[in-house]
């Protein structure tokens, strides 16, 4: 793991355990590196073997990076899927793109390959429109959650439904607009960092 750029808001962003770890011995890093034209975010999936991580694979790679703005969870849901979250890496408007992987919530099977029921296909999107999602949570009905980092303030709840659009950076706070989804919650003037 000699490629980790720890830049700002970026480094190591995340791991996770894969759910089946006793069997597999699986492991997962989501970190900030460096490519020609700037930082991007990749996870890569390691073994562990005794004291070590061993025989890293790239699971996905050129999510945009920046010092600010790179989201940073993964998480493996209760459908044994893994999700990560993707800040807009500093630019807004890609949060809209649904080609771009940056201000998304993605879903990946655990060797990296999209399964057939993402709401896109062929794509690794399962929500967009997000600004800097920093926590991911089921509840006890499964539903998924995430919180995000709101623009001076409006620091949000959201409850993630695949495919739906969750209006950044077009709408924040209690705004609304057709197609777009509003937080549950949101902390208005102050600020949460949830």
């Amino acid at each position: 793991m000699t490629d980790v750029a720890p830049r700002g808001e970026g480094g190591l962003l995340g791991i996770a355990v894969h759910p089946r770890f006793a069997e597999n011995q699986l492991i997962y890093l989501y970190y900030t590196y460096e490519r020609s034209g700037g930082l991007a975010n990749k996870v890569v999936r390691f073994k562990f073997e005794g004291d070590s991580l061993v025989s890293g694979e790239t699971v996905i790679e050129n999510i945009p990076g920046a010092t600010i703005h790179d989201g940073g969870r993964i998480k493996f849901g209760p459908d044994g899927f893994l999700y990560i979250t993707t800040g807009d890496a500093s630019v807004p408007e890609s949060a809209q793109d649904r080609s771009s992987l940056a201000g998304k919530i993605l879903r990946l099977k655990d060797d990296g390959s999209i399964p057939p029921d993402n709401p896109f296909p062929d794509s690794p999107v399962y929500s967009y429109g997000h600004r800097n999602p920093q926590g991911l949570a089921w509840d006890a009905d499964e539903k998924l959650w995430a919180t995000e980092h709101g623009s001076a303030a409006t620091d949000e709840l959201n409850l993630i439904e695949p495919g739906r659009n969750y209006g950044w950076p077009t709408i924040r706070g209690d705004e609304t607009a057709p197609g777009m989804v509003s937080p549950v919650i949101q902390s208005g003037t102050t600020t949460w960092a949830p």
